[in-house]
């Protein structure tokens, strides 16, 4: 039947990033298993609880940290990180022990969280990575602010030159003068599967508005069009910077709302923000009986 059959969910949102969140961490002694690539697409399902992504909390691995977190985009793949899922995590979790300070274990290693006197969480995203095997590249890029890939035609490119960066997850991003000038949805997944990207990548569209506010969108890697992606903020602010078009702490717009994002200068990129509480409820087991792999 699956991990997921009867089992209790929060769902939440991270300015409009839209998480489910799901606490395997006490199953009487038992480990529980990971969720299966089919058993997470039906989670997302009209009838389940459509996401973004889920977060799905498992027993602590390593000592002093409060959970592992395993990360589930609405394609059934896994994603590395996600800024606005893991301030819905860590909102649960310090609602929930009184704690104001975290950390979470996740596929793209540990991640520190704290609750601020404002109630906005951050999150320590951790250091961008900027080579080209690290992000990672099919070929090699020296200077990865900019790197060789386009769409449309060779005269008249529609985007052009994106600057790529590792945050957790392979981001590109364009810079453009109007995110919202564009097809997205249609651009989004040919860039995502190009062959450029092994892993696929995560598909920015960013604006400089001054050197203190971005405005961006994104298609996101095995989610698609959402209204806000941490990790692409994350990646959108630190490549800014990095071609010194920016301050080192930003303003960022999405489409679901803002974040502060702040490249500190021990390398170490933090994210603000909201989240918001929707409903909690439970997955119906009937959901599951026809998930194949």
């Amino acid at each position: 039947m699956g991990v997921l059959a009867n089992q209790a969910f929060v769902k939440m949102n991270g300015v409009g990033n839209e998480i489910v969140v799901v606490d395997l961490r006490h199953g009487g002694g038992k480990a529980p298993a990971a969720i299966g690539e089919a058993e997470a697409r039906v989670a997302a399902s009209p009838q389940g609880a459509p996401y973004d992504q889920l977060m799905a909390l498992y027993p602590p691995r390593t000592p002093g940290t409060d959970a592992f977190v395993r990360i589930y985009n609405n394609d059934g793949s896994e994603a590395g990180a996600c800024g606005n899922g893991m301030r819905c995590v860590a909102s649960i979790v310090a609602d929930a022990s009184g704690k104001s300070a975290l950390t979470f274990e996740t596929k793209a290693g540990l991640i520190n969280a704290w609750k601020g006197d404002d109630g906005l969480f951050t999150i320590d995203m951790g250091k961008p990575r900027f080579a080209w095997n690290e992000i990672p590249l099919a070929e090699e890029f020296r200077d990865t602010r900019a790197i060789e890939l386009q769409i449309g035609p060779i005269d008249k490119p529609v985007l052009h030159s994106p600057a790529v960066v590792n945050m957790g997850n392979p981001h590109a991003i364009f810079w453009v003068d109007d995110p919202y000038a564009y097809d997205l949805e249609r651009f989004g997944p040919l860039l995502e599967n190009h062959p450029i990207f092994p892993d696929r990548a995560n598909i920015t569209l960013a604006h400089i508005v001054s050197r203190e506010h971005i405005v961006m969108r994104t298609w996101e890697r095995g989610a698609g069009l959402t209204k806000a992606c941490g990790s692409a903020a994350c990646a959108t602010a630190v490549a800014a910077a990095r071609l010194k078009r920016t301050e080192r702490k930003v303003k960022v717009t999405l489409p679901g709302g803002e974040l502060t994002i702040e490249w500190r200068a021990d390398d170490h990129v933090l994210m603000t923000g909201p989240v918001a509480f929707e409903f909690n409820g439970t997955f119906n087991p009937a959901l599951f009986e026809q998930a194949t792999p």
